[in-house]
């Protein structure tokens, strides 16, 4: 996550970060990223089950329950499990994790061990009676996903409906105090959606919105056609920064996110440069806390079968089963190559990547994207819209 809010218009230095140590046992929320010892974010895919038709569902959720998805206890046991190893969070995720008949009980359950809870939905299924006990277990945030306005959303979504039903969830969320936000996923068909979604956060109230880079997974490896060029990649991250800026002028402030792509990160640094922006320096030495990628590092992922994965985009790819082994186990077993080298990547990255003077700053950006383009897991992220000037390439 790169995070346009706090980098460009100066919500945190480097010094808050400092002040804690680093130690992600105490560092508050909203700073973990920064962390030199990086606990996996854990995202739980919780249910398969989703009422939803996404056409870029990266977990090919369908509107049955998935097979043998964890029981109440073993998924009770794997929560406990990465409490006790010190995750900082838990994401519950689907599918649609609504659609999971003791997901509040999970929360719930979650809290009580000391873990963070999230919740990523397509929100519709938020009735006010749901927000209520949303509320009622102490979930710190909620992100719902909307990839444009009304009829672009409902188009991704696969369902009439779809804006209306999420956007009353949002609503009923507010009601009740929880802090909520968008996800919207940028592609070609909806890129002219940004500045509506801006006006929306600001109608609406909504405190923060996630801008995510299409990752070519589930359903979305058929949209690969789909991916922005490059050149409007980094149009767009521009008309992201100017929104947000122009926010925080207006004493709006907004927390802004972009996501999956982290050669955004150097790019803001090198827009900053350019405008001789008095806090590039410090932007830098936040970008070098953060470490890009985290692939396999500081996030994992664990599917409703209880398969673990090096992030919710690897789901071809299983380290292990939380059944069979604990999670805290599998995640620090390195006798898998992959899960080696996920952890220790520059050696094994090629190209442009191998030469890239950010490297320390990105990480080598997304594998998964680089194996379904190339059929190389090591190969250069084909997202990555840096031009070779502007990674040290001559």
């Amino acid at each position: 996550m790169i995070s346009i809010s706090r980098l460009y218009c100066g919500t945190i230095k480097p010094s808050d970060v400092l002040r804690y140590g680093r130690e992600a046992g105490k560092l508050p929320p909203h700073l973990l990223h920064f962390s030199h010892d990086k606990k996996p974010v854990v995202v739980f895919n919780c249910t398969q089950r989703c009422n939803l038709r996404c056409v870029h569902c990266y977990s090919y959720s369908t509107g049955k329950k998935g097979r043998n998805e964890l029981t109440t206890e073993e998924a009770k046991a794997f929560i406990a499990d990465i409490a006790a190893f010190a995750s900082p969070v838990i994401l519950f995720s689907g599918g649609e994790p609504l659609a999971r008949p003791d997901i509040v009980e999970l929360i719930a359950y979650a809290v009580s061990k000391g873990l963070r809870a999230v919740l990523s939905t397509n929100g519709t299924l938020i009735d006010p009676q749901t927000a209520k006990r949303l509320q009622s277990v102490k979930l710190s945030y909620i992100g719902v996903s909307l990839d444009g306005m009304q009829a672009v959303n409902d188009a991704f979504r696969g369902v009439n409906g779809a804006f209306h039903n999420a956007l009353t969830g949002i609503r009923n969320c507010v009601q009740e105090g929880i802090k909520v936000g968008l996800r919207f996923t940028i592609n070609k068909r909806n890129a002219f959606e940004i500045e509506p979604i801006f006006r929306l956060l600001e109608a609406e109230q909504i405190p923060r919105v996630c801008f995510y880079h299409l990752v070519y997974a589930g359903r979305g490896s058929n949209l690969m056609d789909e991916a922005l060029p490059l050149e409007t990649s980094r149009k767009i991250v521009d008309q992201i920064i100017d929104l947000t800026s122009d926010l925080h002028q207006r004493g709006l402030p907004k927390e802004v996110l972009t996501v999956d792509n982290h050669c955004d990160g150097p790019y803001v640094y090198l827009r900053m440069v350019r405008e001789n922006h008095p806090r590039a320096a410090d932007v830098f030495q936040l970008l070098q806390y953060n470490g890009g990628n985290n692939s396999g590092i500081g996030i994992g992922c664990v599917s409703w079968d209880g398969t673990v994965h090096p992030d919710q985009f690897w789901r071809h790819y299983s380290l292990g089963n939380v059944r069979e082994r604990k999670f805290s186990e599998i995640w620090t077993d390195v006798s898998d190559p992959l899960m080696a080298h996920l952890k220790d990547r520059k050696p094994y990255l090629k190209g442009r990547c191998a030469q890239c003077k950010w490297l320390n700053l990105c990480n080598g950006n997304f594998r998964v994207r680089a194996e379904v383009k190339t059929g190389d897991v090591w190969a250069c992220d084909p997202a990555c819209y840096l031009t070779d000037e502007e990674i040290g390439i001559i």
